[in-house]
């Protein structure tokens, strides 16, 4: 098992173990948190970003409790579908009162489902990259990360890490345009 000294590193209480652990596991924890908040429409990046803070609290908090013979994701992807699908039923849904003149129009549900559908298959695009492109990708363009911050942090220089992006986007939009045009 791959995560076996993670894991028992982990029920040590080691900061290096949790921050191995975030470094591994960010992106997992944030797409499965975005799909699980955003099922009805889109997720505030904040959400996402509170959510799998609380994943890793919580990873850090029930260390004691994990089983070294056995996979951290699983336990990862539950416990952040659980804690996304608390953050959904604590929030409450605003009503807003418009008249039919001030609506925009809202796209209908074949419109609706391609998006979800497209949305489905950049995440999935993007969660099959390999390291360290996918933490690039994901710090560059759904954090906000200064790309030389990112470098900095995943030991690239600069140019590289531009490279990197570039060579992303293309094979990205190639995976997206299979089969259709991208919205």
């Amino acid at each position: 098992m791959e995560d076996t000294r993670l894991i028992e590193r982990l029920r040590r209480h080691s900061r290096a173990a949790l921050e191995d652990a975030i470094r591994r596991y960010t992106s997992y924890v944030s797409v499965t948190v975005w799909r699980t908040l955003s099922a009805g429409g889109s997720a505030p990046r904040e959400d996402v970003e509170e959510v799998v803070s609380d994943v890793f609290l919580s990873l850090w908090e029930h260390a004691g409790e994990l089983h070294a013979d056995k996979d951290l994701r699983p336990w990862l992807g539950a416990v952040a579908r659980n804690k996304a699908i608390d953050r959904l039923r604590r929030t409450p849904v605003p009503v807003l009162p418009l008249s039919e003149s001030d609506a925009a129009p809202q796209p209908g549900p074949q419109e609706t489902a391609e998006q979800r559908e497209w949305a489905e298959r950049l995440w999935q695009a993007v969660d099959a990259m390999d390291e360290p492109d996918r933490t690039l990708f994901l710090r560059y363009y759904w954090y906000g990360d200064k790309l030389k911050d990112v470098a900095r942090d995943l030991k690239l220089n600069l140019s590289t890490a531009k490279s990197r992006l570039l060579r992303g986007r293309k094979a990205l939009r190639e995976e997206l345009t299979k089969g259709g045009e991208c919205p």
